[in-house]
């Protein structure tokens, strides 16, 4: 299995301003720039040829000019024709990442969790998740002996470093995400190990919903603070909204209207959601100011005295906050409140004061979980029942989701039915998987008030669908807009097939132009295990044999021996054994670096949409390794006679798109 290769940098000091991912990436800049400066043969670079050369690949963003990276340089190094090493283009970068932020004088980058623009830490956030943690895991059999944690030190960074943990508390968020039994728990683990769970950890991470930016194992090997405590503030999100949707509490009906106000907030994010609650409660107790953000509108802590009383008024003991006017003891007196509820302390009254966004939305999402103060409205909980989808569409519907927030497009979605219908979210994720082919001149940025601007994005998603050759017959522009379900399902899984295709395709020798079709993929598992000495096989990505989970275990060992612990193995043959198959296999693919979003669920009822996806997945992982035979086997299964003597219920290039096809008769 591959390891891991940190670019290495001499000065500490330095090296600790980056994480490995932008590493990697500024050092393939650097050769770049040094292999076309010093005339294609890596002869020496200057500081001068620098100023033209970063900007033309707009290395450190492009908030500065030419001439004003010109100007920088001179200031800082006044000898243009000293010869740049890797380090100091380093230096020179951290001195335009500076510059450039003091010219915008602006916080956006914090927006993202993981990113490490700025590498400090919130202590009070540090500590909250470190009680939060031992709450949750403090009786685990593998972590018990190094919690509780010391919120005072840096033990959380250092428990971390061999990925356990982080598995662990994936788990509590998420019920089910990881099968345990292929964490690594050994008490001495050797750093392919603790790569195994790193690795295992972010793929799982992102299954559950987290953005990840700019960080990879080696950062989680390093325990880096600020990337460390960014992943488990986003975990812990994930696990503090899990119920704040109609799915999960269906009396947020009570917050709507009607039918039309049910679409609209199931469009929204489970923190709009929240917000939308916590008004609703407060105009029941007169409270006249509207609550927009987890921040200033809280740090009086007011809303918070009013809310608990609506909420809890049998636990209000005086004084009571709204009489006491010192804001430090009024929101001492708000978490006495919440504690008497029996609500977790995610914050001090010092965080309440000074407005931290992620303590009080923490705080707020505990205290929907311990209480949300709604009532049961049946004639409405009904309409939502029978509006409900059923189990296959759910699952599809939140693999495509995970799949698209996976592509790292500037929009993050919650609902696919809901948040694709303007058009926009289809045109980034179209021009992240084939860059270039979306007409941005033609395209409508929300918000979208008007239904026709809706329809021409959604008609341009449908024209750029047929360019690349996806199945759609009688889909027009206006069945997106309309939100019609087996219709944006349809064109997503096209969508995804044609991202995996284009990857693999990407991946072989350039000699030969052939698209790869499914029965490629099919052809390349079968020889994979049939290579290894196995005998499982599969006919087609609709074999019911694959609802055992042996073949891909046999595919999965194929590619990797080490990887699968046959110890642990059932034979698949009852039910029971056939789901904990499939859990093992999903968290095996994702500890060796495969990004796969389906449920165990998908595996035991054999669907062939996420069967093709999860062998690609793995074929994509082999592939991408610089190992000659890897590629070589492929090649061969092309040449040879395997490819000839395939079973015919192989999918070929359409077989897959069975959903669209049922949909021409409309």
């Amino acid at each position: 299995m591959a390891g891991f290769e940190g670019v290495v940098v001499s000065d500490p000091s330095l090296h600790n301003q980056f994480t490995q991912v932008e590493l990697r990436s500024l050092k393939s800049q650097f050769l770049s720039i040094r292999t076309s400066s010093g005339g294609g043969d890596g002869g020496p670079l200057t500081v001068r040829d620098l100023s033209v050369a970063m900007s033309k690949l707009k290395i450190a963003g492009d908030g500065l000019s030419e001439d004003e990276r010109a100007v920088l340089l001179g200031e800082s190094f006044p000898d243009l024709d000293h010869q740049v090493d890797f380090e100091l283009f380093l230096r020179v970068y951290l001195k335009m990442q500076g510059r450039v932020g003091a010219k915008n004088s602006s916080s956006a980058f914090l927006k993202a969790a993981t990113t490490t623009l700025l590498h400090t830490i919130s202590e009070s956030e540090k500590s909250s998740y470190v009680s939060h943690i031992n709450s949750y895991l403090g009786e685990d059999p593998f972590l018990k002996k190094y919690l509780p944690i010391d919120p005072m030190t840096n033990d959380l960074f250092e428990i971390s470093k061999d990925g356990v943990l982080l598995c662990k508390l994936i788990n509590i968020a998420a019920p089910g995400t990881i099968d345990e039994r292929a964490i690594n728990t050994k008490r001495e683990l050797n750093p392919w190990e603790k790569n195994e769970n790193h690795t295992l950890c972010l793929h799982s991470a992102k299954a559950i919903g987290c953005t990840l930016v700019n960080i990879g194992t080696q950062d989680l090997a390093e325990g880096r603070p600020h990337l460390v405590l960014g992943l488990i503030s986003q975990i812990i999100k994930i696990q503090l909204l899990a119920d704040v949707n109609l799915k999960k509490t269906p009396q947020l009906v009570e917050l709507i209207g009607d039918s039309k106000d049910v679409e609209e907030l199931m469009s929204l994010s489970p923190e709009k959601i929240l917000l939308r609650w916590m008004n609703f409660q407060l105009k029941k107790g007169g409270f006249r100011r509207l609550i927009t953000n987890f921040s200033s509108d809280v740090k009086d802590g007011e809303a918070y005295a009013c809310l608990l009383n609506v909420l809890a008024p049998e636990y209000s003991r005086k004084p009571y906050p709204s009489t006491v006017k010192e804001l430090l003891e009024r929101a001492k007196l708000v978490l006495e409140h919440a504690d008497r509820m029996g609500c977790k302390r995610y914050l001090t009254p010092k965080d309440i004061v000074e407005g931290s966004p992620n303590l009080n939305l923490a705080f707020v999402a505990h205290i929907f979980q311990k209480r949300n103060g709604l009532s049961s409205q049946m004639k409405q909980i009904t309409f939502l029942e029978a509006n409900s989808d059923d189990p296959q569409v759910s699952r599809e519907e939140r693999a495509f989701r995970l799949w698209i927030n996976s592509l790292g497009i500037p929009t993050y979605i919650n609902n696919v039915f809901e948040d694709l219908r303007t058009g926009w979210v289809l045109l980034e994720a179209l021009d992240k998987v084939a860059p270039g082919i979306v007409c941005w001149k033609s395209a409508n940025k929300p918000p979208i008030k008007m239904p026709f601007k809706k329809v021409e994005n959604c008609n341009q998603v449908v024209k750029i669908g047929k360019q690349l050759k996806f199945s759609l017959v009688n889909i027009a522009g206006n069945d997106i807009v309309q939100g019609n379900k087996k219709l944006i399902l349809a064109f997503l899984w096209q969508l995804m097939r044609y991202n995996i295709l284009q990857l693999l395709k990407n991946l072989r020798f350039h000699s030969r132009e052939k698209e790869i079709k499914d029965v490629d993929i099919l052809n390349w598992a079968n020889d994979r295990v049939k290579n290894s000495g196995r005998h499982s096989r599969m006919d087609s990505f609709k074999d019911r044999s694959l609802s055992s989970g042996i073949f891909f275990l046999d595919l999965l060992s194929a590619v990797e021996p080490r990887v699968v612990n046959w110890s642990l193995v059932t034979k698949g043959e009852r039910d029971e054994e056939k789901k904990m198959n499939a859990s093992y296999i999903i968290s095996v693919a994702r500890k060796l670096g495969c990004s796969v979003f389906l449920l165990p669920e998908d595996i035991l009822e054999v669907n062939q949409k996420m069967m093709l996806t999860l062998t690609a997945s793995i074929m994509y992982w082999c592939l991408k390794r610089p190992i000659t035979e890897d590629r070589t086997a492929f090649s061969d299964g092309e040449n040879g006679s395997s490819s000839e003597t395939t079973s015919t219920s192989a999918l070929d290039d359409t077989a897959s798109e069975s959903s669209l096809d049922d949909s021409g008769g409309r």
